[in-house]
This record gives structure tokens, sequence and C-alpha cells, in this order.
């Protein structure tokens, strides 16, 4: 059997998270102390306390995501044997992570300058975004094909059949929405996001990231990550590198990569960090698989299992 070790992207938090690790576990406090020197401000009270709008902020939320899925990979993966990695946009760094390319410091750093820039992004060039259920990819794609008379509008997650996210100017995304109703899609509905992520949008962001990526120190993989750009393995280090930056502009392509990781073997998905979305993506995505999760302590035994 081959395991995939996933790791979740912005969405994924709530108030509370990690803090039963937090409570439990003195390398968890060795870990949310250490974050919170790095990033500047108290990432365990917005974590443990919140408010869900706080937490909700990008700036914020990516680093929170990245540090339970930090800490729970380290307390109940690292040293298991895993043949591949995976993360949704953000969740690509924590895979980096566990796979051995990134150091949790410089790891943490980068989340927390992409979260920051991106959030900036947003302020520069305000846009949205919007989920879109029922419709087949090819039909969104030229949904968001004519409403670029408007603007900017593209598919930003293709995250399982059926499901993608779309991203882009207010006006382009919303008509791409109208014309994706029309086109027989059951649920189109906007979200409340702080930038249009994973489009050109994001531009304002890429120049400072990229110089935070090519100066940061990372290695090559212990095991394939498959990259939310090419939906593709990569292991070296300027691959790496170059899926990092590509990524920030362009689709996250999770439904590719999950069906590559099944045609590479892997039958069994495992899911580290806060939340469940990943898990049912996978489901909806590939069966006959093994697919779990961790998100708590009392979760923790379920790799022995």
């Amino acid at each position: 059997m081959k395991t995939a070790y996933l790791f979740p992207g912005q969405g994924s938090q709530y108030v509370g998270m990690a803090k039963d690790w937090y409570d439990s576990n003195h390398e968890a406090r060795k870990m949310f102390d250490r974050a919170n020197e790095i990033l500047g401000f108290d990432i365990s009270k917005m974590c443990f306390q919140g408010p869900e709008d706080e937490l909700r902020q990008t700036s914020v939320t990516q680093p929170a995501i990245f540090l339970h899925s930090a800490i729970v990979f380290t307390l109940t993966a690292r040293g298991k044997k895993f043949d591949a990695a995976a993360g949704h946009s953000l969740g690509e760094y924590s895979a980096l992570f566990a796979a051995g390319a990134l150091d949790f410091e410089h790891a943490l750093m980068l989340v927390g300058l992409r979260g920051r820039l991106m959030q900036n992004a947003g302020n520069v060039r305000p846009g949205t975004m919007a989920a879109v259920v029922g419709l087949d990819e090819k039909k969104v794609e030229v949904a968001c094909r004519e409403a670029s008379v408007s603007g900017i509008a593209q598919p930003a997650n293709y995250n399982s059949p059926g499901q993608i996210v779309i991203s882009g100017d207010v006006d382009a995304v919303r008509k791409a929405m109208e014309l994706s109703k029309a086109a027989g899609a059951k649920i189109v509905k906007e979200l409340v996001v702080s930038g249009a992520f994973h489009s050109p949008l994001m531009e304002a962001a890429k120049d400072e990231l990229k110089k935070a990526i090519d100066s940061a120190p990372i290695k090559n993989a212990a095991v394939p990550v498959f990259a939310n750009f090419t939906a593709q393995p990569v292991s070296f280090a300027a691959e790496i590198k170059e899926a990092l930056i590509m990524q920030l502009t362009n689709p996250v392509r999770w439904q590719e990569s999950v069906v590559n990781m099944s045609a590479a073997g892997v039958n069994k998905f495992v899911e580290i960090g806060p939340g469940k979305i990943l898990q049912g993506l996978v489901k909806r995505t590939v069966s006959g698989g093994a697919v779990i999760g961790i998100d708590k302590v009392s979760e923790a035994g379920v790799l022995s299992e």
C-alpha cells in the first residue's frame, strides 16, 4: 500500500484549532512559542480564541493552518514511511515541510510573508471568487472566457469532479456566475475572500514572494510532492521553487493531482491538519482507496491502525 500525506489550505481554519495539541504536548507548545516569535504576533491566541473574523484574515489564516498541520505531522507522522505528499494551495508549503524540502522556521517565514502579500494584493486590486458545483469543467472554462469581456475571470481551483472555484475581477466573476447558472450548474456561490487568489490579480504579490522563495534554503524533497501548478510530482529544489512561484497566479489542479497520485499507486490518503475538506475531495475524485485524517489529538492513533 502506498500512502500520500495531504495538507489543507485556506478555509480549513476554525477557532480552537490545535489547542488540544498545545495543552497536551510540550513539543506543540514549543512550536507555537517559536511561531509567535517568527511571525511577530500571538498566533496561539488567534488560533485558540479568535475572533473568527480575524482568524479568517489571509495574513493570519495561512500561518495558522500551516502551524496546525506542521504540529500534527511532527507529533504523529514524522518518521513513518510515506510515498508522496501534496497540499492544497497554502498546503503545498506544509507538504514540502513534511517532505524535508523546507525546515519549520523557513516554511513558516515564507507562509507568513505569502499571507501578508496576498492580503495586500487583494487590497491593491480587489477581486472575488465563487464556487461552481455540478457543471463540467469545460463549460466553466467557456463561461469564464465569455465573461472576460468584463475583466479577468478564470478557474482558480479544480477541486474535484463537478466542483470548481473561479477567481478574478468582481464584475467578470459575477458574469461567469450568471453564465454558469445558465449552463446548468447546480450551485453557484460567491465566496467571502480577501482577494482573487490563484489569478493574475495576485501579480502584485509575485515579485517579493519570488525573491523570498529564491533565497530560501529549499532542498530536494525526500518524497515526490505533487505540485498545484502542474499536478505532477516535483522533487528537486529548482522545480519546487518554480512551482511555488507559479501557483500564486495559476489554478490549483487538485483533482488532477489526486488522479495522478492514484495512478502512481497511492491507495491510502491521509489528510494532516485542520478540517476534513481534502478527504471529501479525494472521495469524490477516486474510489477504492483508504481516506483518513488527523486533526485532533483524539485522532492521533489512526496511522497505527
